[in-house]
């Protein structure tokens, strides 16, 4: 039996989060007023100490960790990356409420409609699924007690969609950027199981 402490932060504020458009695979730069905001949430925020540190590779994820853990090195996941919205990328709800495809996957309550070019919600929560049992064994193989994962909100908020509560979607889960969680897990036979959960 073993804990592992991780703290699961959004990246900061970009143009296309300012803008309420769909950004995914797009590999945007924190905004000036993103870059503001996260050195204004630093003040607030004591960002604790870790172990290790982690990004999903997106320079948003890259310029957020520089911000609140300036000269920290880490280490990139990219299989953490956000949501692929394919031709839906970087456009916003009133830009696309009468295309018939997007209609059609804002509507599938069984994830399995596609972004045309993109990812369906069955492929993404897969793929952080995959990805976040890997990394947790990571954390657990090289005797990591505690570790900070700078990623983005979709993958957030499907992590714990899909191992804390799945009575909530992944957009309730969601932090604001440069926020997150501090999750307490315990390994017991081969298991995970999330303990404790707190907002940061």
């Amino acid at each position: 039996m073993k804990k592992l402490i991780l703290y699961l932060i959004r990246h900061g504020r970009t143009e296309a989060n300012e803008k309420h458009l769909y950004c995914g695979k797009s590999d945007l730069h924190l905004s000036e007023n993103g870059i503001k905001e996260l050195e204004d949430i630093k003040k607030q925020i004591n960002y604790p100490e870790c172990n290790k540190y982690f990004t999903s590779g997106a320079k948003r994820a890259n310029e957020t960790i520089s911000i609140l853990y300036p000269e920290k090195q880490y280490d990139e996941i990219n299989e953490f990356w956000e949501y692929d919205f394919g031709d839906f990328e970087l456009k916003s709800y009133d830009m696309l409420k009468e295309n018939k495809d997007y209609i059609s996957w804002i509507t599938d309550n069984e994830g399995q409609v596609l972004c045309p070019n993109g990812e369906s919600k069955f492929q993404y929560r897969k793929r952080i699924k995959k990805a976040f049992i890997a990394f947790l064994e990571q954390c657990y193989k090289e005797n990591i007690n505690s570790a900070a994962l700078i990623s983005h909100g979709g993958t957030i908020g499907t992590i714990l969609e899909v191992f804390y509560d799945n009575s909530k979607s992944f957009y309730e889960h969601q932090p604001s950027c440069g926020r997150g969680y501090k999750i307490t897990l315990e390994k017991v036979d081969d298991k995970y199981k999330f303990i404790n959960i707190d907002s940061i």
